[in-house]
């Protein structure tokens, strides 16, 4: 989108079920699970810039064997960083030992991240500073091997000070305030409450200290340690959980907010953010690679039993909306068809706005992620064109020349490259009027193809703020003297913000927002702010399950349509000679193209947790009071 937010996180998990010579024998390597999670979060590193992690863990190793090696790093380019290291620990011990090139028991008890199963992470931060302690996988250790845990996930919680009050309550002391430590300490300390009263029924029943860790592996319950740990969880979530003896799971949160997919077969248990990453690395199917259930985990034994277990009851279906629009690579057979459909929903209304003159209009998209709506625009004018042509031929009745017929049909959508973005190009200067200057060439423009009869109707994912848009990319369009620009966005107006894991926080981001209260001032209705806060206010010491979001109320004068006038308003400054209007995506249209997907809140205002209610609460409040604090 032209105005950056950052993505989703990333996870990945693979669990080997053979034998590591195994794969040695088959494949070629031992070393077979660490490539594949290379390639796993490679092919999601679309999904977070700002860190990355990996953890493995061996099995049946000898007491006084390291069993865990984690790798972090913040660093520019992370997960290049973390495999690189990771290849310079293995070459370094092979190096020393020549002769244990092809001993593969003794590589599984001396060289690092040698593995039985593996976590990673690519994280984008929405939530604390982005130091290398806010980077997962997280590590809580302890001297039992089936209390040491490690936890990653791609979610944010709403209720983290409820949380952090509830560890308080059980009589911890937690030394941070994320929602990751807090979510991995309620774990924790569930887990060890279970090991504790396995530990008890072991002895009752004749085993030695030794031997109880044994009978504790394989009797620990999974799913009533994360029904007892989640059960207060408000958000959206993808979480996975390592113990160190071997069991793992990955919990999805009641609404499917968060993505998680899984494949198995008689080698690998795999887990991925996205289903492409899976599809591609391990050359399965689409049919084979199937969703964690909402509400359910995944619960992988060390001896390898897999199952989906319920954990939370499950509340409506409300998948992120934003992972097919906009987070999700387009390479998922159904995104790629479902961002096709966006900018064929959406052609109707781009009709309108140039009078049905498709011969005198140019269309193009920014930014390349845009490129797949555009496709399907294209679809959607070339049909209607086709129609139009269809039309011309019977209206001639029979009578018309070759040399006519030829003409209506050469006639074909103008599409083009118009706008190319500067990489090269860097606002290092600070001073606002330079800065200004230099934002505006971030784009290049193609010249000499459009005239100046022309409509030229630009494509975008989603406005947020409208920053660039303002500021660059229509002052640059301008400059090819069409005769009007019409910006469309394949999202609808982003209204409210996002408390799940993206990185919209703040409502007066949002230019939506921005018009609407103009609007207000404009029709003498500006009380509206001031009632809206009140309400909001005596709210606030209402529970979540009581908290209504009246912020609704502050759109429900206008029209879809007359905000996105205003909105084309305020985009235009004064030295843009061509009109500009501006189009978004209807609700109605966003569901017709991502019918699985229907979490719309940032759209809608409808959250689908109670939290949300209160998220965008607090996140007016903040607005009105002139606050900068985040609401959650």
């Amino acid at each position: 989108m032209s105005d950056a937010i950052k993505h989703e996180c990333g996870i990945a998990m693979v669990r080997l079920l053979k034998p590591l010579q195994y794969y040695k024998d088959k494949y070629g390597t031992a070393f077979y699970g660490v490539n594949k999670m290379y390639l796993l979060m490679e092919k999601q590193h679309n999904r977070g810039q700002d860190g990355a992690g990996l953890a493995s863990i061996k099995f049946n190793v000898a007491p006084g064997t390291r069993y865990i090696s984690r790798i972090r790093s913040n660093q520019s380019q992370p997960i290049q960083d973390i495999f690189g290291k990771i290849n310079e620990r293995i070459a370094g011990v092979l190096e020393e030992n020549p002769a244990k090139t092809n001993d593969i028991k003794w590589q599984e008890e001396n060289v690092p991240y040698l593995g039985n199963l593996f976590l990673g992470h690519v994280r984008y931060g929405t939530f604390g500073k982005n130091s290398i302690e806010s980077v997962h996988p997280f590590l809580r250790q302890r001297n039992w091997k089936h209390q040491n845990l490690i936890v990653a996930g791609n979610f944010n919680m709403t209720n983290s000070k409820q949380l952090l009050n509830d560890l308080v309550d059980l009589g911890q002391h937690p030394k941070e305030f994320t929602d990751t430590v807090t979510v991995m300490e309620k774990i924790g300390h569930f887990l060890e409450d279970e090991v504790s009263e396995l530990y008890i029924k072991a002895k009752e029943e004749g085993y030695s200290k030794k031997d109880a860790s044994g009978y504790i592996e394989e009797n620990l319950n999974i799913q009533n340690i994360l029904k007892r740990s989640a059960k207060n969880w408000d958000g959206g979530y993808a979480m996975a959980g390592l113990l160190g003896h071997g069991d793992a799971f990955v919990l999805r949160d009641p609404s499917a907010i968060r993505p998680a997919f899984y494949y198995q077969d008689d080698e690998v248990v795999v887990v991925a953010s996205e289903r492409p990453a899976i599809q591609t690395v391990f050359n399965v199917p689409i049919g084979k690679i199937k969703e964690i259930d909402r509400g359910h985990a995944l619960i992988i034994k060390k001896n390898g039993e897999t199952s989906m277990s319920p954990v939370l009851e499950q509340r409506p279906k409300k998948s992120c909306s934003f992972e097919r629009i906009y987070f999700s690579r387009g390479s998922d057979a159904s995104i790629y068809e479902e961002r096709k459909n966006l900018g064929k929903y959406v052609f109707p209304e781009v009709l309108k706005s140039i009078d049905n003159d498709i011969e005198n209009a140019v269309f193009s998209y920014i930014p390349n992620t845009a490129e797949t709506s555009f496709f399907g625009m294209m679809e959607a004018a070339e049909d209607v064109l086709n129609q139009q042509k269809t039309a011309a031929i019977l209206a001639g009745d029979g009578k018309l020349t070759k040399d006519e017929v030829v003409d209506i049909l050469s006639k074909r959508p103008r599409f083009e490259k118009i706008a190319i973005k500067d990489a090269k190009l860097r606002t290092f200067i600070t001073d606002d009027s330079s800065r200004n200057d230099l934002v505006a060439h971030v784009y290049d423009v193609t010249y000499g193809v459009v005239k100046e009869t022309d409509n030229l109707v630009i494509i975008d994912d989603s406005i947020v703020r409208g920053t660039t848009l303002k500021k660059s990319i229509i002052k640059i369009l301008d400059r090819l003297n069409p005769k009007k620009i019409v910006v469309v966005s394949s999202a609808p107006q982003i209204r409210y913000p996002d408390c799940y894991g993206i990185d919209m926080a703040k409502i007066n981001d949002f230019i939506a927002f921005k018009a609407t209260l103009e609007l207000l001032k404009e029709t003498n209705q500006y009380h509206i702010i001031d009632t809206v806060y009140a309400k909001c206010k005596k709210q606030e010491v209402s529970e979540d399950k009581d908290v209504v979001n009246y912020v609704k109320e502050i759109y429900a004068p206008f029209k879809d349509e007359q905000i996105s006038a205003k909105i084309a308003q305020m985009l235009k400054t004064p030295e843009i000679k061509s009109e500009v209007e501006v189009i978004f995506q209807p609700v109605s249209g966003l569901h017709k193209a991502c019918p699985d997907n229907l979490g719309d809140w940032y759209f809608t205002g409808d959250y689908p947790t109670d939290g949300g209610n209160r998220v965008v609460n607090q996140a007016f409040i903040n607005f009105y009071e002139g606050s900068d604090q985040r609401a959650y």
